[in-house]
């Protein structure tokens, strides 16, 4: 990477899971209109054909109308070839197939689990982590071996125990965790203030906050808008939306429960009005952080508070919509360049030495959030400039949700320290005593032993035999 004119030419990026349908396109989105960035992304995937096409269909960005800079896209077969002299490294992966998906949501439905998502916490997103970090540690090797100065952006879920592993294969690691729930809130805020109150916001990031917590299961100590206090009015309007919330049957009627994504912020609404801090992520992950019969206990109770759970047989129906449209953009169908609205080339903007940002990262705590284990990846604002992020201090977990937070925190080290050894008594542990396993001890043994089994060819060196 060397500089020109105020813009950073010749940029190496590495991408992880290049082949990817979604994100590695709005990444080529971003960087297109990006003005003052140029240079070369190198697209690794285990499925070699579909970085190929990405390969094909990312060159195609460059003549689309309205790109703003140049990147030349090559898919490469090896990590290495990828590495080699990148600047930023995306990791954006899959960990494994939509079949072990398919368990990590659905098994624990036997045994009265129910999951909105199942990628992050709970049954689901403990399994994921047991495939999923074996992966990082061969990925932060590959790193402080062929790239140790990169800057190594996050995508994929478990976030926390991504960056984690990352850290603590190579301590040396420059690596961070991106994350849009935070923004979702703030468009949250902003629509409140338009609708509620009159008032024109031009952007969600003019809803100033201070976040605190860890990824999911992040919340607002502060928000505040030209210098007033939000949460007298976020109270006011949570009541008022809540009073107004429809019935079960009415949802029934109006064909919720077939609307997978699709929420009504309900969730956040009532954490606020229970502990009185605003809850920042969807309710699709909120939910599975709290206890299990708080909103999870059944199909039922998730209709009535008007949320969604994801089947995995949609992601399948919408990964084959995404491949339609893969062959449709080979065969010449016009590329439209979008922002995604991610801060991602943003930050990779700013540690080229573009401009400082602040906004919202995934990253060790080295006292930002004083109360929550040192070490442990929490989420925080942080300011980004050259080569350089500083996480800013978000202050103590508030008292009323600390117990929910620190039991949170506590949980995913353990998965973490667990899987890292391939213990898989620690990883029980950690597995029976989440909130959303309110099963027996017997029958969570079972369950896990069930799941593992299920996902097996992606935890050949764990010693699997010990869960019977």
């Amino acid at each position: 990477m060397y500089y020109e004119d105020n813009t950073a030419k010749d940029v190496k990026i590495a991408y992880i899971g290049g082949g990817s349908r979604g994100w590695a396109w709005g990444l080529m989105s971003d960087l297109a209109l990006c003005e003052n960035m140029s240079g070369n992304v190198d697209l690794y995937d285990i499925d070699t054909e579909a970085a190929k096409a990405n390969e094909i269909i990312g060159n195609r960005y460059n003549t689309a109308e309205y790109a703003k800079s140049h990147w030349n896209y090559r898919a490469v077969e090896t990590l290495h070839e990828a590495l080699t002299g990148a600047d930023f490294v995306v990791i954006s992966i899959l960990p494994a197939t939509f079949k072990e998906m398919y368990s990590d949501v659905h098994t624990p439905e036997k045994y009265g689990i129910y999951q909105s998502v199942g990628d992050t916490t709970g049954p689901g997103g403990i399994v994921r982590a047991m495939r999923t970090i074996p992966m990082f540690e061969v990925i932060a090797e590959a790193v402080e071996k062929y790239c140790p100065d990169a800057w190594v952006i996050n995508f994929t879920n478990p976030m926390t125990l991504c960056v984690k592993t990352l850290y603590r294969v190579f301590p040396g690691i420059k690596a961070f965790g991106c994350c849009h729930e935070v923004f979702g809130t703030q468009e949250l805020l902003k629509r409140m203030l338009e609708t509620e109150y009159g008032m024109k916001v031009a952007r969600r990031s003019d809803i100033k906050v201070n976040p605190l917590g860890v990824n999911h299961f992040t919340w607002l100590t502060e928000a505040t808008y030209n210098g007033t206090d939000l949460f007298p009015l976020y109270k006011d309007y949570a009541q008022k939306r809540l009073e107004k919330k429809l019935t079960f049957h009415e949802r029934i009627d109006n064909n919720w429960m077939n609307n997978h994504f699709a929420s009504d912020e309900y969730v956040k609404m009532e954490l606020f009005l229970r502990f009185g801090w605003i809850a920042a992520a969807g309710d699709r992950h909120l939910a599975e952080f709290c206890p299990g019969k708080w909103y999870l206990e059944s199909p039922e109770r998730v209709a009535e508070m008007h949320f969604g759970l994801t089947p995995v047989s949609w992601r399948i129906a919408d990964l084959e919509e995404r491949l339609e449209e893969s062959r449709q953009r080979l065969n010449g169908k016009a590329i439209t360049l979008c922002s995604t609205g991610e801060d991602s080339v943003k930050l990779m903007r700013a540690l080229s030495g573009l401009g400082d940002i602040v906004s919202n990262v995934n990253y060790p705590n080295t006292s930002q959030i004083p109360n929550l284990p040192s070490g442990a990846v929490v989420e925080t604002n942080a300011v980004f400039s050259e080569n350089r992020i500083v996480p800013v201090n978000a202050g103590k977990v508030p008292t009323s949700i600390y117990p929910l937070i620190s039991r949170v925190c506590a949980l995913q080290e353990a998965v973490s320290e667990g899987c890292a050894r391939r213990d898989l008594e620690m990883i029980f542990a950690a597995f029976a005593g989440d909130p959303l396993v309110t099963c027996s001890l017997k029958d969570a043994r079972q369950l896990l032993a069930e799941m593992c089994k299920n996902t097996g060819d992606y935890l050949t060196d764990y010693p699997l035999d010990k869960l019977c």
